[in-house]
């Protein structure tokens, strides 16, 4: 019984890990692609956006997985 259980509960968290784990690949994607936008804007869009050009420098060249968390 309790291997079966045990199977069982297997079972339903692998689904889950996946979705974790496809969603995260999908924001990292999301950050790559934000940062690589960031370089193309001149300065007179990144005063628009409240950055300095060496600020938008600085982010652009942090690793897409080097992100806050509080970017979703």
């Amino acid at each position: 019984m309790a291997q079966s259980l045990a199977s069982t509960c297997n079972h339903i968290a692998q689904p889950r890990h996946r979705l974790f784990t496809m969603g995260w690949l999908l924001h990292l994607f999301a950050v790559a692609r934000q940062r690589h936008q960031l370089a193309q804007l001149d300065a007179e869009r990144l005063a628009d956006v409240g950055l300095c050009p060496e600020q938008a420098r600085t982010e652009v060249r942090r690793h897409f997985w080097d992100a806050p968390r509080h970017w979703k």
